[in-house]
């Protein structure tokens, strides 16, 4: 839409209150919300806001910023009061000089986007996220009590989960999201939805909104909706697996698929494997960015812990999906290491410089596994030069600052803030003293 259909479309929606929403570094969303009547201008020359009130923004003495909407991103919030019904813009960030700017999670992506469509591709991505609904009971502190008992694919018809995720999938579509299934996921309480493939740009913004939206809807059925990634000790944890490919940007072929192919995956899309495989450890940081994140990344919970690549294997860190017969479109390779914590804005540009780097520099892929990994000896993985994913986040960091291209990826600005907050976070759990200490040592020593 341009700015005229963008106008016409809200009155005619009778929207009156427009929120204006971005991300901070760290993936929190932001929003400054307008009445309608100024949204005209906002379009022409954007809102300013005190950008030193947003962690890793700009400092105190150099605030100003503004943000810019992306008409293309209007949505009503089907939640909201109808008497003061409110919409949403994603916007851009930008500098006091009009620029964009550099600590802008989506101009990060922006970027990355770029720099690989002056190579002739365009990324696409489609990102599902896990998530748990847990009753909240009125206890003083909110307790991980899933709302239902359910399994794997598991239905009942008159299962209150099913209920909240039917509301939920109904919202999506009322925000211009295309769902493609939604199911029970292994755990009790566990879910996902999965939502249409998009460009990179487009996938993330679905993302973002998709976590806000799970939140609104199962508050309204007094349910706490959580995408901590490993919330309960012994259950699955939840991911954000993410299946990824590059089209031809003048033709809008998929250049990942090759009919004579190893799984019909062409020799650049084995490029780009092994651009990720060579960079996982870093990327790690950037998807998985939490403490909490490596309690997920453990053996026997079908998350990956190897850095390897198969095809159906679920226990390798990228898995090729069958190819379908006559949907050459479809070729892709999943990425199996990213989790809902992430900023998608810069999980997709780590991920994507991570594959670009494999293509430039043309790197050949180790042979794919066919075996469980979990299952394997120590002697085996040297064997099969099979490395594995950090086992922290403190490891995580530390293979993030020493790698160019992750870094590059970010840029330096976003890079700083983010390996400075994380340091901290990782500092901050490093140094406390759990129940399971006070358990296991305090009357035995």
């Amino acid at each position: 839409m341009d700015r005229n259909e963008l106008l016409e479309r809200i009155r005619a929606d009778g929207v009156m209150f427009m929120s204006l929403q971005f991300t901070d570094i760290m993936g929190t969303i932001k929003s400054v919300t307008i009445p309608v009547n100024r949204l005209e201008n906002a379009l022409e020359r954007g809102v300013w806001f005190d950008g030193s009130s947003i962690q890793g923004f700009a400092r105190i003495y150099e605030a100003d910023m503004f943000l810019l909407p992306d008409p293309s991103t209007y949505r009503v919030l089907p939640w909201s009061s109808p008497d003061r019904l409110r919409a949403r813009l994603l916007c851009d960030v930008h500098g006091p000089d009009g620029e964009p700017f550099v600590g802008d999670p989506r101009s990060v992506l922006k970027r990355a986007v770029a720099r690989a469509a002056e190579l002739g591709y365009d990324y696409y991505c489609g990102p599902e996220l896990e998530f748990f609904l847990f009753n909240r009971r009125g206890e003083p502190a909110i307790q991980p009590v899933p709302n239902d008992v359910g399994g794997y694919f598991d239905f009942s018809p008159r299962d209150q989960a099913q209920v909240v995720r039917s509301d939920i999938v109904k919202a999506l579509h009322a925000m211009g999201m295309e769902v493609e299934a939604s199911h029970h996921e292994v755990a009790q309480g566990q879910h996902e939805i999965d939502f249409e493939y998009a460009d990179a740009v487009t996938a993330a913004d679905n993302a973002v909104s998709f976590k806000y939206t799970v939140k609104a809807i199962a508050a309204m059925h007094d349910l706490l909706a959580t995408f901590m990634p490993k919330p309960v000790f012994g259950q699955n944890g939840s991911g954000m697996h993410v299946h990824q490919s590059l089209r031809d940007r003048k033709t809008g072929e998929n250049v990942f698929y090759d009919p004579d192919g190893h799984f019909k995956l062409s020799h650049l899309a084995h490029q780009f494997i092994a651009g990720q495989l060579k960079h996982a450890r870093a990327l790690a940081a950037v998807v998985a960015p939490t403490v909490n994140s490596y309690k997920r990344l453990v053996p026997g919970y079908e998350a990956p812990v190897y850095i390897c690549w198969a095809q159906i294997n679920r226990s390798a860190m990228i898995r090729i999906p069958r190819y379908s017969p006559g949907r050459e479109e479809t070729s892709r390779a999943e990425l199996r290491c990213p989790d809902p914590s992430c900023n998608p804005y810069l999980a997709f540009a780590a991920m994507l410089e991570a594959g670009m780097d494999g293509i430039r520099n043309d790197l050949t892929p180790p042979p794919p596994v066919t075996e469980d990994v979990y299952e394997y000896s120590r002697d085996e993985l040297t064997e099969n030069n099979i490395e594995t994913l950090p086992g922290t986040l403190g490891d995580a960091l530390e293979a993030l600052a020493g790698n160019e291209v992750i870094r590059n990826a970010l840029g330096e600005h976003v890079y700083q803030v983010f390996h400075r907050a994380k340091s901290v976070e990782w500092d901050e759990y490093r140094i406390q003293v759990t129940e399971w200490e006070r358990d296991r040592y305090l009357e035995m020593l």
